[in-house]
């Protein structure tokens, strides 16, 4: 875009809807007006808030078109209720609210950059058990949409037991699986989020395919004999010497032969594209101690250091769907 002092104060002021809309969330404003149409004073009687704020705020929302306004009443139109009411079980709500966090830990962008987050209080992302459940069903709704297409990028044809390292509630598992009748699974995460997996993969008629092993892969072993390896989303939250730690160990984990298929932000050489993967690593600045986002070139050249051979970029990245394997001999 031409860099004319409008399209500077456009970049400025761009903070203003996500602020807006993020209160809206905050104040579950989406899950109240999707039941019925409320005028301004009744929303301010049932959330215990000033008229004039909440009229001011959701005529903001009204004009992102968020909203719907008629004769003085405002209304939650289905297709947003759809992905914001907490009562609807397409919700991305708490992945919003998770990004609350987000708006705090961001606001001390300026500070970590001059001096590093370790000096910094208040910016580790921190999430309890509730939250944590919700948020991993919030992504799943998400992903599953996205897996099919990782899948078939994949090409799992040949494969016989996979290994979902840090494999959240099982989404790309059971696409796997969906995919490949041949194919078993082992999940590997956290006990929490195994539990989560458990009940979420019940009803998926999958669970007699899948080993669920707790465990943490900064301290543990992975469990042992696959031939394809699923490392999703999690090489950003790393360091660099994490990465290739955790490579080795994946590397151990496979038999001969054995493939390492990693999905993640996979950027440019110079870091600079695609946009999202580039915005995705300040996020991972002030919410992390040493994350980042990885060009194919670093991402090559720390599995060739864990011993992977044959590297190739599987697909380029546009909403971290940027996908790389690498094989151990």
């Amino acid at each position: 875009m031409p860099m004319t002092p409008f399209a500077i104060m456009s970049l400025v002021s761009k903070f203003q809807e996500s602020r807006i809309f993020l209160t809206a969330a905050e104040m579950d404003i989406f899950t109240l007006l999707a039941k019925k149409p409320m005028s301004a004073q009744e929303i301010a009687d049932r959330l215990e808030a000033t008229v004039r704020g909440v009229t001011i705020l959701l005529d903001a929302v009204v004009s992102m078109g968020l909203l719907e306004k008629k004769e003085e009443k405002y209304h939650c139109p289905a297709e947003v209720a759809s992905i914001m009411s907490k009562e609807s079980p397409t919700s991305i709500t708490p992945m919003v609210m998770f990004a609350t966090g987000g708006w705090k830990r961001w606001s001390y962008l300026t500070d970590i950059v001059r001096l590093g987050k370790d000096r910094i209080r208040g910016t580790a992302f921190d999430i309890n058990e509730s939250e944590q459940e919700a948020f991993s069903g919030a992504m799943h709704a998400i992903a599953y949409e996205m897996a099919p297409s990782i899948v078939a990028a994949s090409n799992p044809s040949t494969a016989r037991k996979l290994l979902d390292i840090g494999g959240g509630s099982g989404t790309y598992t059971q696409a796997f699986l969906e995919a490949s009748p041949g194919l078993t699974a082992t999940i590997f995460d956290l006990p929490l989020v195994i539990n989560m997996a458990r009940r979420r993969l019940a009803s998926t008629g999958l669970l007699d395919r899948i080993q669920l092993v707790a465990g943490d892969f900064y301290k543990d072993k992975l469990p042992t004999g696959h031939d394809l390896a699923l490392l999703s989303a999690i090489i950003h939250q790393n360091s660099p010497e994490q990465n290739v730690e955790l490579y080795r160990k994946i590397f151990s984990a496979l038999q001969p032969e054995g493939r390492l298929v990693i999905r993640d932000h996979v950027m440019s050489s110079d870091h600079t594209q695609p946009t999202s993967g580039a915005l995705f690593a300040v996020n991972m600045l002030v919410g992390t101690a040493g994350g980042r986002t990885y060009s194919f070139e670093e991402i090559k050249s720390a599995l060739e250091s864990a011993g992977f051979i044959k590297v190739n970029l599987i697909q380029h990245d546009e909403r971290m769907t940027g996908l790389v394997e690498g094989f151990k001999p």
